[in-house]
């Protein structure tokens, strides 16, 4: 254990210091955000008032929906570049001869990664409540609890796209139905209630939907644990079946790759 924190240590050191050395980044990725966040804002603007999905806002729907589901996406993104980036440079069969586990060497190369994005999240909904003045209602403990169940299931998404990429090179692909699908069935610019009855139902089998609608519960309307007993169990139900899995999962396609002698491939 202290082994391996002394091995994140050493990769969030090295990647802070990258990030600080192109600091232009930052600004793109400010301007980028402000964009977003003006133009949700005027488009609940042009809807108008009436339109109040859950008994909330439209802005402040939408700016949870969206800065949850961009996390979920960016936090996979993260994981594949990672195992891309090894497989093009041609560093990943050197990385499986470390005395690190390799599967344990790709999570702690994306945790930086992984972290900026949570940065990122949390400045994307200050953003929207100090300068847009979205209404918002905290429940400081659920939205706590929401926060840690769906950091595991992002973790976990990320890491079997991870394994995906490995094994069959197909790693964008999943990233992109998660980016032109899920979002449609995930309830981030509109309430899951109003699409179809089959459609409501496969959105109910998709993780993505309890994180959006959990953190909505936790920020716009201040509900309590107890009131988010069934989404934060659903949260955890998801995060306790998937997490092991696909850790599973990557360290058996980082095996079998590595004697198929396809760990480059990509």
């Amino acid at each position: 254990m202290k082994s391996a924190l002394g091995k994140l240590h050493a990769i969030l050191r090295r990647d802070l210091l990258t990030a600080i050395r192109h600091r232009t980044g930052f600004a793109i990725t400010g301007l980028g955000l402000l964009t977003q966040l003006a133009a949700f804002y005027f488009l609940s603007r042009a809807i108008g008032p009436g339109f109040r999905p859950a008994g909330v806002d439209y802005f402040p729907f939408l700016l949870v929906g969206t800065g949850v589901y961009t996390f979920f996406v960016m936090t996979t993104q993260a994981f594949l570049s990672t195992v891309q980036e090894a497989q093009q440079t041609g560093t990943m069969e050197v990385l499986m001869t470390t005395s690190t586990p390799p599967a344990q060497l790709v999570v702690l190369s994306s945790i930086s990664a992984f972290a900026g994005n949570l940065v990122s999240l949390g400045l994307y909904l200050v953003a929207g409540v100090a300068l847009f003045r979205a209404p918002i209602h905290v429940n400081a403990l659920s939205c706590l609890a929401v926060l840690l169940l769906s950091l595991a299931i992002a973790m976990a998404l990320g890491i079997a796209v991870a394994a995906i990429q490995i094994t069959f090179q197909k790693g964008s692909t999943l990233l992109w139905l998660l980016s032109s699908g899920v979002w449609f069935l995930s309830g981030a610019m509109f309430p899951v209630e109003s699409l179809p009855r089959p459609l409501a139902v496969l959105a109910h089998a998709i993780p993505l939907t309890y994180a959006v609608e959990g953190m909505r519960g936790a920020l716009l309307q201040g509900l309590s644990p107890l009131a988010m007993a069934p989404t934060l169990g659903a949260l955890a139900v998801f995060g306790l079946a998937l997490l092991p899995l696909t850790l599973w999962g990557l360290s058996f396609s980082l095996r079998r790759a590595r004697q198929n002698g396809t760990l480059s491939f990509y």
